[in-house]
């Protein structure tokens, strides 16, 4: 997304809240994680708006994003999902997910988890990340790349410095605040 989001999405009724709480926050908890990544995968080719209406039925077709359920699901499930009206039905998509949720249960044995993955890895910039992402998650092109980590801080640019969540998030310490240098970050 782009600054201008800071000025579009405060009072909307979809992309206030996800601005204002979510977006640019930095984030540990493995379901957040694959959720956002879920998310941005959905998105490629679609408008954010879509994606947002679409959220509560991404949860329930994608077991609230628990990797492990997700890793397990098999042919019947890949037929439900396309055939579920709530969610993008597409099934490159969806199989990425699968195959991301199995991915991310690598890379819990190599890192402990996906968090720690991400952590191992910053800072660089969204080049490197993408080159990285491509290696290990499938349908991870850059702007799916850049917009997942910038959803949860490790990128700049989810909020101009003049928004006040930008000043809500600065506390809470981004993993691209860390690295500000580095990464030309504001």
């Amino acid at each position: 997304m782009s600054a201008a989001y800071c000025r579009l999405a405060p009072g909307h009724p979809w992309h206030g809240p996800y601005h204002d709480g979510e977006y640019g926050f930095p984030a540990e908890d493995e379901a957040v994680l694959f959720e956002r990544l879920v998310l941005e995968i959905n998105q490629a080719g679609l408008s954010w708006l879509t994606v947002l209406q679409k959220r509560a039925a991404f949860r329930a077709a994608f077991a609230s994003y628990e990797v492990d359920r997700v890793a397990a699901f098999g042919e019947a499930d890949t037929a439900r999902l396309l055939a579920d009206p709530g969610i993008v039905r597409n099934r490159l998509k969806i199989a990425a997910v699968i195959d991301n949720a199995r991915v991310i249960q690598q890379l819990r044995q190599s890192h402990r988890s996906f968090h720690a993955w991400l952590e191992a890895h910053h800072p660089q910039p969204l080049e490197e990340w993408t080159r990285l992402f491509r290696r290990h998650f499938r349908f991870t092109g850059g702007l799916i790349v850049g917009e997942f980590l910038m959803s949860l801080g490790y990128l700049p640019g989810a909020h101009e410095p003049d928004c006040p969540v930008y000043r809500r998030i600065l506390p809470l310490a981004p993993p691209w605040s860390r690295a500000a240098p580095a990464l030309g970050a504001n």
